[in-house]
């Protein structure tokens, strides 16, 4: 679901003084990480533009940031760890084609782009939605068309869970892309949730 204006989650406050403002996913990402790296657990950011931004109803207009109007929300990191590599990312990673052979959607958000592919997903509930399976070139057609909506789900060649922490594993190096920016590739993919790790304004 889309997170509202004056529902449980997050408070009615405005941005910091002085705290950086992001415009993507990808930019997000790069500041929380630094703060992880740097051992600051208390990341506050302005959020415009991206995935998660849509998730949580944003609007892109820094006025509101810094009004009343303004809604602090914690979120769950997600640290994905490939091949032994630790990667953490805030809103999405997927691996392979979407909806082709082998391929799998992790969702911290609710949406990539125009596509509803975790229409249940909260990034605030400590969960992160999976889904795998592999489509024959037919119904990819069809379950991308459906993904615009989030109906392409419940489907019986893909799998679908809400879970803590997760294990994949593939046959080969496949491509994974976190964020919408970071291109890699991986055969084993573990990943594990770490709750309200940062604030953003919205």
């Amino acid at each position: 679901m889309t997170i509202k204006k004056g529902s449980d989650y997050g408070l009615l406050q405005p941005l910091p003084e002085g705290a950086p403002v992001v415009y993507s996913d990808a930019e997000l990402r790069a500041l929380v990480v630094a703060g992880r790296d740097a051992g600051n657990n208390n990341v506050t950011v302005g959020l415009l533009g991206g995935d998660l931004c849509k998730t949580l109803g944003g609007t892109g207009v820094l006025s509101r940031l810094l009004g009343p109007d303004a809604l602090t929300v914690p979120v769950d990191l997600v640290v994905a760890s490939i091949d032994g590599v630790e990667i953490p990312f805030v809103s999405h990673l997927v691996v392979g084609k979407l909806f082709g052979s082998d391929f799998a959607v992790v969702m911290n958000s609710q949406w990539i782009g125009n596509r509803d592919l975790g229409p249940r997903s909260h990034p605030g509930d400590g969960l992160i939605d999976i889904t795998t399976g592999s489509l024959g070139w037919r119904q990819r057609r069809q379950a991308i068309s459906r993904s615009a909506t989030g109906t392409h789900l419940p489907h019986p060649s893909l799998t679908y869970r809400r879970v803590r922490s997760e294990t994949l594993s593939f046959d080969r190096p496949t491509s994974i892309c976190i964020d919408g920016s970071l291109h890699l590739e991986g055969r084993t993919l573990s990943l594990h949730v770490e709750p309200d790790a940062f604030h953003v304004v919205v």
